[in-house]
C-alpha cells in the first residue's frame, strides 16, 4: 500500500531535508527546464511555464521539498539530489510566502516541537489531529486546490473518516463545505502581502558581512558571538561563527547557507563536533530563528542577530540582578560605543571588556533599588532590559508541557530528550508580575497521576540529569514492566530553585519513537 510505503520511507524523507542546505543555486535558469522535463508527465502545461496543480500553490522551502519527496515516494518520480535541490530553490523563490504570511507559525520550520498549537476547532479537528496546523498555515491555495487536497487525503488515508473526531460526524461533508471555503479565505493563493513582497524582495548580497548574535539554549544557557557571512555562488554563502556560551564553552565553527525567496535563510554549520542547522528569517538587517542539532532537533537554541552597520543593543545576559548583589553582565549588539547604563539603582562598577559587539561589566544593584525592569543603554543606543528583583514569588518550568521519546537500544531512531529550565517570577514596585529569568535549580521527576504511580513510570521512563536534561529509556518492549510494555511514562517535572527553594512543576509525556519525521511536522 502507498501509505505503508510512505511510512517506510519516512526516515529517508527526514534525511533529504539536508537538500535545502546545498550550494547549487542555478534555479532561475534551470527551474523551468526541470519543471518541463520532470513534472510535465503528470502535470498539464498551462502556458508561460505554468502547470496544473503546481502553479496554483505557494509554500515554504520545506513544503516544496515535501511535495517533491512525495512525488518520488508515491508516484515514482526519478530526480537527482542536485535537480531536486534546484527545483526546491526555484519553486520557493517563485511561489513562496511573504514574511508576514509566516508570522505565528514559524515554529514548525524551526522544529519547536513542544509548541502547543491554538487553532480553532474547525481546523484542529479536521487537519491538526494528524499533523500540525502550522503545516496547513504555511501554504497557499485557491479553493479548488484546497478541495483537491481534501480528496487526496481521503484517497490515500481512507480510514481517517473512522478515526476519533471524524467517525462521529460527516467528516467529508464538513471538510468540503466548511473547511475548504475557510481555508481559501484564510490562506488564498493571491494576497496583497505576496504581491508587495515580490516587488520589494531584497537581493542576497545585502546579507554579506558580520553579524553580532545572541541566543539561549534550554539547560545550557546564554550564547553570544559574531557570525561572518561571505557570498559564494548566487544566493549561497560561506558561514563562520565565533562565540561562546556564558559558562565559557566555545561556540565556533564553519558551514554554508542558502537564501530562499529573499529572506528564508537555511544553513548548516558544524560547531565543534556537532552539526547544527539554521532556520532564520533574514529581514531588514536582522536574522531571527533557531539553530538545532541535525540529529537531535530538541537540542537547539533561539538565535537573534543584527548586521554590522545597524546599531542595535541585542541582548542583556543575564537579564536580571538581585537587589543588593553584584553580578557580571554582558551587553550584546552591533556598533556598540559609549558608556553602559543599566538604569536607576544599578551601578556599573567596572567595564571588563568593550568592543563593537560586546560590553562586559561588573554591576551592583543597590540594596534599596526598586524592583522592576530597567531600560539598558550603551551611549545613546537603547535596547534590552534588566530585571531588578528582591525575591522570587513563584517558578515556572519551561516548557510547561514537553514530549520526550524513547529510542536507541538497537533501534535506528535516537532518543528525544526533554530539556527544561526554571523561570523565576517576582513582583515589580507596583505589585505587577515581573519576569526575572532562568535561575539555577535542582531537578527531579514524579508520577503525574495514579496510573503513573501504578505503572512505575518514574522507574522505567528515563532519568533526569542535574542540569535539567531528561534522558528517556531505551526503545522496545521491557520485560521488567507489566505486560512487557515499552518505557513510556506520564511525569511531572519538578524544579526547585537552588537559592530560596521555591518549586515549580511542568508536565512531560515520554512516548514512542517518532517514525514519521518530515521537515514540517
Amino acid at each position: 500500500m502507498k501509505t505503508t510505503r510512505l511510512r517506510r520511507h519516512a526516515g529517508k524523507l527526514a534525511l533529504i531535508a539536508a537538500a535545502l542546505l546545498g550550494t547549487q543555486a542555478m534555479a532561475a535558469e534551470q527551474g523551468p527546464t526541470l519543471l518541463q522535463n520532470k513534472c510535465m508527465g503528470c502535470h498539464i502545461p498551462e502556458g508561460n511555464d505554468t502547470y496544473s496543480r503546481i502553479s496554483h500553490q505557494r509554500k515554504t522551502p520545506e513544503g516544496w521539498l515535501m511535495s517533491i519527496a512525495r512525488m518520488q515516494i508515491m508516484h515514482g518520480l526519478q530526480i537527482s539530489d542536485d535537480d531536486r535541490r534546484t527545483l526546491v530553490k526555484y519553486l520557493a523563490d517563485q511561489q513562496g510566502l511573504a514574511p508576514s504570511e509566516t508570522d505565528g507559525v514559524r515554529y514548525a520550520m524551526e522544529r519547536r516541537l513542544n509548541t502547543v498549537e491554538d487553532f480553532d476547532p474547525l481546523i484542529g479537528e479536521t487537519c491538526a489531529r494528524c499533523h500540525s496546523g502550522a503545516r496547513v498555515a504555511l501554504q497557499r491555495r485557491p479553493a479548488q486546490e484546497w478541495e483537491h487536497l481534501v480528496n487526496f487525503h481521503l484517497s490515500q488515508w481512507p480510514s481517517l473518516e473512522y478515526q476519533a473526531q471524524a467517525r462521529d460526524r460527516d467528516w467529508l461533508g464538513i471538510a468540503l463545505k466548511q473547511v475548504v471555503p475557510e481555508l481559501a479565505k484564510r490562506y488564498p493563493l493571491e494576497s496583497p502581502a505576496w504581491a508587495a513582497w515580490q516587488k520589494a524582495r531584497p537581493t542576497a548580497d545585502t546579507l554579506s558581512g558580520q553579524w553580532a548574535f545572541s541566543g539561549h539554549m534550554l539547560a545550557k544557557g546564554d550564547v553570544r558571538g559574531v557570525m561572518t557571512v561571505s557570498p559564494q555562488q548566487a544566493d549561497t554563502f560561506k558561514v563562520e561563527v565565533k562565540g561562546e556560551y556564558a559558562d565559557g564553552t566555545p561556540f565556533s565553527g564553519t558551514g554554508s547557507a542558502i537564501l530562499y525567496n529573499g529572506y528564508e535563510w537555511r544553513g548548516n554549520v558544524k560547531v565543534g563536533d556537532t552539526n547544527l542547522r539554521q532556520v532564520f528569517a533574514a529581514l531588514d538587517g536582522e536574522m531571527k530563528g533557531r539553530m538545532f542539532e541535525a540529529e537531535h532537533d530538541e537540542r537547539g537554541l533561539d538565535f537573534t542577530a543584527v548586521k554590522a552597520g545597524k546599531p542595535r543593543l541585542l541582548a542583556v545576559q543575564p537579564g536580571y540582578i538581585k537587589a543588593g548583589d553584584e553580578s557580571e553582565i554582558s551587553l550584546v549588539g552591533s556598533d556598540l560605543s559609549g558608556k553602559p547604563d543599566l538604569g536607576a539603582g544599578v551601578e556599573v562598577t567596572q567595564v571588563l571588556e568593550q568592543t563593537a559587539t560586546l560590553v562586559r561589566v561588573k554591576a551592583r544593584a543597590a540594596a534599596d533599588a526598586q524592583t522592576g525592569q530597567r531600560d539598558v543603554a550603551v551611549g545613546t543606543l537603547k535596547g534590552g532590559s534588566l530585571a531588578v528583583y528582591d525575591k522570587v514569588e513563584h517558578v515556572k518550568v519551561v516548557p510547561a508541557f514537553s514530549i520526550a521519546r524513547v529510542g536507541e537500544n538497537g533501534a535506528s531512531v535516537p532518543k528525544v530528550q526533554g530539556r527544561f529550565e526554571a523561570e523565576a517570577w517576582g513582583k515589580d514596585a507596583s505589585g505587577q508580575p515581573l519576569r526575572i529569568g532562568y535561575l539555577p535549580a535542582t531537578w527531579k521527576v514524579e508520577p503525574f497521576n495514579e496510573r503513573a504511580v501504578e505503572d512505575e513510570d518514574v522507574k522505567f521512563a528515563g532519568q533526569m540529569q542535574p542540569d535539567g536534561v531528561f534522558v528517556p529509556g531505551g526503545a522496545g518492549p521491557n520485560p521488567a514492566r507489566k505486560m512487557m510494555t515499552n518505557n513510556a511514562g506520564n511525569l511531572k517535572v519538578i524544579a526547585t530553585l537552588a537559592d530560596g527553594g521555591q518549586r515549580g512543576e511542568g508536565h512531560m509525556i515520554v512516548t514512542v519513537q517518532r517514525w514519521n519525521n518530515p521537515p514540517l511536522p
